[in-house]
């Protein structure tokens, strides 16, 4: 039985998602002062991401709060989805990869309705790893430890034999408060030297040391 464990974010780590400018496009549009389309859509957004609210209520309420005809709806979304998704990290996920058969794979994300169709279209994540565990499926986002928590289930495995990798600090650190391995992704290099040791050390022991 294998007992060791990687466990990615996606955001940040298996995709690169930087800032596309596409809010502030919808601002000057609209002519919304700056930061009014998130403090209209905050409790929506926060909805989608715990499974609260249907990909059909997101589109009609972004269409009565900002006053958006069907065809602006579908050009504002697709402009969200187009940051949202980014690029993908290939280096990374070549590596994870390969990695099939030495650990059990898993994804632990923050997400949103709608992600899982479109992750699994354009980057076939659902091949890369065993189990994703989505936010706005199981209704708990990171750093709640309840999160950790189902990651860890859902792959059979024990939170120290898992390793989890997270572009957000308090992520990390939530899971290694959680009794997981975790590392800050910051570039390919590092975080393919971390899994290669975390890998080597094999399934812990009691009284065993992780490595931070």
């Amino acid at each position: 039985m294998i007992e060791t464990c990687v466990i990615l974010d996606i955001g940040g780590v298996l995709e690169f998602t930087p800032e596309t400018g596409w809010v502030q496009r919808w601002e000057q549009r609209l002519d919304l002062p700056l930061g009014a389309i998130h403090e209209r859509m905050y409790d929506v957004w926060r909805a989608g991401s715990v499974g609260d609210i249907s990909e059909q209520e997101v589109h009609e309420q972004v269409a009565a709060r900002l006053g958006l005809d069907a065809a602006r709806i579908e050009a504002f979304m697709a402009d969200l989805w187009a940051e949202y998704l980014g690029t993908p990290n290939v280096e990374l996920i070549d590596h994870v990869q390969g990695l099939r058969g030495r650990c059990k794979l898993g994804i632990l994300s923050n997400s949103s309705v709608g992600a899982r169709q479109r992750e699994t279209t354009l980057y076939h994540f659902d091949e890369l790893v065993e189990q994703i565990v989505y936010s706005h499926e199981i209704g708990i986002e990171k750093p709640d430890p309840r999160a950790f928590e189902v990651a860890c289930a859902s792959m059979d495995v024990r939170p120290e034999n898992c390793l989890f990798i997270d572009d957000v600090a308090v992520n990390v650190e939530a899971a290694q408060a959680a009794g997981m391995q975790a590392h800050l992704f910051e570039d390919n290099v590092g975080t393919i030297t971390r899994i290669a040791a975390h890998l080597d050390a094999g399934p812990l022991v009691p009284g065993r040391v992780p490595l931070g």
